[in-house]
């Protein structure tokens, strides 16, 4: 028995309502709208990274793009950051990005199967895919694991708190306060 596998041409299909639809390994998830905080969170590590590729002129930090990886690999992460050179080759006429980012950022959503899906079905689809770092962030408890590709998998480099620095070889120059990304939420 062979069992279906959706693709980005069926993401096209669904409704305009306000949920997040993502293909992984042509299986579709769905999520909905995620607190504010979790908003506000993944709004500041945007904003700190973009700020830093404004001045640095490094690449783009972007909000939930579209990222294309393959026709069964549709996803939308909180936020990416994608040096210029990268850019250059991923970006398509149809907006989305058609190669991995340098960086993904999930902020994690409440319930175990959001906390499955960033934890394990996005660790292994974008070590699959090139993705060099991944960050998997938790407002709730203000939390930062950073996965870094080694030996061509992402594995558990760190976790840091809110009083630890971020800093990643793949962001020359880019530090800050873990602490800044939960600005005031609590």
């Amino acid at each position: 028995m062979t069992s279906l596998r959706l693709t980005s041409q069926d993401l096209e299909t669904l409704p305009d309502d306000g949920k997040r639809y993502e293909i992984i390994d042509g299986e579709l998830y769905v999520s909905r709208q995620p607190h504010n905080y979790h908003q506000l969170v993944s709004s500041r590590i945007w904003e700190l990274l973009q700020s830093w590729s404004r001045r640095t002129k490094a690449g783009e930090a972007i909000n939930a793009p579209g990222l294309l990886l393959a026709e069964d690999d549709d996803v939308a992460p909180d936020v990416t950051w994608m040096s210029r050179e990268r850019r250059a080759i991923a970006f398509q006429e149809d907006g989305k990005y058609h190669s991995a980012p340098e960086l993904v950022v999930e902020v994690l959503s409440p319930g175990p199967t959001n906390e499955r899906r960033d934890r394990a079905t996005k660790l292994k689809l974008y070590s699959r895919r090139g993705v060099l770092e991944y960050w998997i962030v938790s407002w709730r408890e203000q939390r930062l694991e950073i996965y870094r590709r080694d030996e061509a998998i992402l594995k558990l480099h760190s976790t840091l708190y809110k009083t630890d620095q971020v800093q990643s070889p793949h962001l020359p120059g880019f530090m800050c306060q873990v602490s800044q990304f939960f600005d005031d939420i609590f």
